[in-house]
């Protein structure tokens, strides 16, 4: 075989350029191929008994239980809620715990709190109004704590810091004991800041209520930190603990309730007329009303005569939410979800309508199939879709509140249809991250957020064919990853310190994921794995080295060199395809070489200088002299000689078959020179469009850049001539600049501009066009 590879080896000659094919080693490695696939040992956490080196829970993992009995009060009047919590802890640690430590998030809105102080920033010319009553609002918010007391209703010694709160056991508490204790509390509600909060209408006068992050609640305590008692300062978001929950919240009698978990009254707080509607939605194939938008509007323009008091029960869950107003319409519908009966519900105000009547609970439906298929089996009895704002949304265990507002004539943009849709898809979508794939929000944004995001591109893709969809695609984070790194931090970035938050804890994450699946493993291993990884922590609270090491261990494809450049680096993906050379196989005919050669010395005399001689110069020395003629003026010098053919029929003999098929082959052989501009190590995928119109797709590994991480060489053997080379064809790795990605390269599109006369006036949307063209029509006729 040796043998055989140095015959063909020499064979080989440039065509189209003459160069060495083997290169020189360099006297020093000025590359970082080993540092960028050597493996994360060094980085990731030793595993243990609690966490395996697999990304599976380990035998004597464990974790905390809290659960709560709340009974609560709205106050319309005076947006307060009152409550008394009675919570039952569960310690199965191995630890003992000489105290308690609980979140108080509202305490977020005092004024010396830490992420009120914290925060920075001056005035612009463009001030808000919101910014300046921020600044100037007398109300004092945050949690008045009336009283902490043990089970025998004892004075519990209690320390507030800030957004935490430490109680002090008299004894400590024992691995496998529990211990009741009740808090009494209230807060002043405040403006729906995109958590949690109440949206008021000034028309009518009412008030809807997104009822979140609201009573006192344990915090975290695990074998990553002991307690995760990070201060709540409102970007990083929740970590928390799974339990049983029963909350009776008390309201006005006219207002409708929707919370995490199961309703246990409805007779007492529902019409007989609204059981029915109940009843009929559970075998309806679309949403049934249970409150209309006339009954909705009828109770805008009432008042309450008395109160009602709506019982919720939610078991095994991280957290507790709800929403109340007198103002919403309600419909429902149960889907089946793997076989299991859930209930799809969405509340929301006349002003959602009609795009919240026509897709909210739709879309709910159509979420919960979706992630279940990519995850888990969505175990609970219900989800809902709360109205909120016309911005985002938030998530909690059951229930969401999302943005999305037609204008008040009905009609909506394109952009804020697929924005509403999206905004459903992705805080229904948290029901599976992080509320049932329990991660540490409060320190990890990217494993609930990234995740999410990812899982709400493959649910939009699978609503809507042409869904457009702003995260999951590789094109998509182009503009962020083109920004100066110094304006960027690694995805492994705690969540308070992340720069540009969405593109770095959203989007980014979401287009590794969708890279990977596509690109680096598959759809078929990348779908296993991740399962793999919801079915081991569903119901568990994992951390980043748990989710590499399931999707390495689950897949059997090493993805630390992945890791290293996605998550825990800022490098772009910048390859660029510098040149082409093309070879073929010379097989050492003499004929055919001297009449290529002697073809090609003709074409090369077609010059302009000897085409103008013809006429200029009417006779040469040599022509007017045949004395002046030797040897030379009549040796073909592109004649075959009998030795050349000899030889060559010598050479021919020594062959074996194959090697005889090769040479005949006409193959071309095209060296692709790659560099990788941007640092990020990525497959290299190139298209060769070749000269009859045809083209194929080459694909290599990441490892590719294994020996080299700055330039590599790749040999492409092709049976037809190629016309041009593509990099990155599909799209497929974020590559920051493409103009560099074709050879030949292609010139540049000029740049275009408008010529206007005055500014734009804003344009309707084209819902409202219709509508006025069609008023217009029907005044004419």
């Amino acid at each position: 075989m040796r043998g055989s590879l140095k015959l063909i080896t020499g064979l080989l000659v440039a065509t189209c350029s003459q160069i060495a094919i083997a290169q020189q080693a360099p006297t020093t490695n000025p590359y970082n191929g080993n540092k960028r696939f050597e493996q994360l040992e060094t980085i990731l956490p030793t595993p243990n008994t609690y966490r395996t080196a697999s990304g599976s829970p380990g035998k004597e993992y464990w974790q905390q239980r809290a659960d709560y009995d709340i009974k609560a009060e709205l106050d319309d009047v005076e947006r307060k809620i009152t409550g008394t919590e009675t919570i039952t802890y569960f310690n199965q640690s191995p630890d003992e715990l000489p105290y308690l430590w609980l979140q108080l998030d509202q305490n977020l809105f005092q004024k010396d709190a830490i992420g009120a102080t914290s925060k920075t920033g001056g005035i612009s010319g463009q001030a808000s109004f919101q910014q300046f009553k921020d600044l100037t609002d007398t109300k004092q918010y945050g949690y008045n704590i009336l009283s902490v007391k043990d089970a025998k209703g004892n004075p519990l010694k209690h320390t507030i810091n800030h957004t935490m709160m430490r109680i002090d056991l008299p004894a400590p508490l024992k691995s496998g004991a529990s211990v009741s204790f009740s808090i009494d509390w209230n807060y002043l509600i405040t403006e729906y800041y995109g958590r949690s909060g109440y949206e008021f209408f000034s028309k009518d006068g009412n008030v809807n209520y997104f009822i979140a992050h609201w009573f006192p609640r344990m915090a975290v305590y695990n074998d990553v930190y002991g307690w995760q008692h990070k201060q709540f300062l409102g970007q990083g978001e929740f970590t928390l603990t799974f339990g049983n929950y029963k909350v009776a919240l008390t309201v006005p009698n006219d207002h409708v309730v929707g919370a995490s978990g199961e309703l246990q009254n409805p007779s007492q707080v529902l019409s007989a007329e609204q059981l029915k509607r109940l009843e009929k939605a559970k075998t309806a194939t679309r949403p049934v009303l249970i409150v209309s938008q006339e009954e909705a509007e009828k109770a805008e323009k009432g008042k309450p005569t008395g109160k009602k008091t709506w019982i919720f029960k939610a078991d095994n869950v991280r957290d507790f939410a709800f929403a109340s107003s007198r103002k919403f319409i309600w419909d429902a519908m149960q889907v089946d979800v793997e076989g299991k009966k859930v209930w799809a519900m969405s509340l929301y105000p006349k002003e959602g309508n009609p795009l919240w009547g026509q897709y909210s609970t739709m879309v709910v439906a159509h979420t919960l199939r979706s992630y279940s298929k990519h995850t888990v089996a969505y175990p609970y009895p219900v989800a809902y879709s709360c109205h909120s704002t016309s911005g985002g949304g938030m998530e909690y265990p059951m229930i969401s509140f999302n943005g999305g507002r037609p204008e008040a004539d009905g009609t909506y943009s394109e952009q804020v249809k697929a924005g509403m849709i999206g905004v459903i898809i992705h805080e229904v979508g948290h029901n599976f991250f992080p509320m049932i794939i329990n991660s540490d929000e409060r320190q990890w944004s990217w494993m609930d957020e990234g995740l999410n995001t990812f899982c709400q591109y493959l649910a939009e893709q699978e609503w809507d064919r042409n869904f457009p969809s702003r995260r999951g695609e590789a094109q998509y984070i182009v503009p962020y990853m083109k920004t100066d790194p110094t304006q960027q931090v690694p995805i492994m970035t705690n969540s308070e310190n992340i720069m540009s938050f969405g593109p770095n804890a959203y989007a980014k994450p979401a287009t590794a994921l969708n890279i990977l699946r596509e690109t680096v493993m598959g759809r078929e291993l990348f779908d296993h794995a991740f399962k793999e990884y919801a079915r081991r922590w569903a119901f568990k609270q994992p951390y980043p080295a748990d989710f590499f090491r399931t999707m390495e261990d689950a897949s059997g494809v090493d993805l630390d060199w992945f890791w290293k450049g996605w998550f825990y680096g800022v490098e772009p993906v910048n390859q660029t395809l510098e040149t082409v050379e093309w070879f073929g196989i010379d097989n050492v005919d003499p004929l055919a070489k001297n009449e290529a050669a002697k073809k090609d010395a003709e074409a090369k005399r077609q010059t302009m200088s000897n085409i103008r001689n013809k006429t200029d110069i009417p006779k040469t020395v040599v022509e007017e002299n045949p004395d002046m003629r030797d040897f030379y003026n009549s040796y073909d010098r592109y004649a075959t000689s009998e030795a050349d053919k000899k030889k060559f029929e010598q050479t021919m003999a020594s062959l074996s078959d194959d090697e005889k098929k090769l040479v005949n082959s006409n193959k071309n052989f095209y060296v692709l020179n790659v560099k990788n501009k941007g640092g990020l190590p990525m497959p290299v995928i190139v298209k060769a469009n070749y000269e009859d119109g045809t083209e194929e797709v080459f694909r290599y590994p990441a490892e590719i850049w294994r020996l080299n991480d700055k330039e590599i060489k790749k040999v492409i053997p092709t049976d037809k001539k190629v016309a041009k080379w593509t990099l990155d064809p599909f799209l497929e790795i974020a590559d920051i600049e493409t103009e560099d990605n074709i050879f030949p390269r292609e010139p540049e599109q000029p740049s275009r501009f408008q010529v206007f006369k005055a500014q734009r006036q804003p344009q309707p949307n084209p819902m409202q066009q219709q509508q006025k063209a069609g008023a217009v029509q029907g005044a004419k006729n």
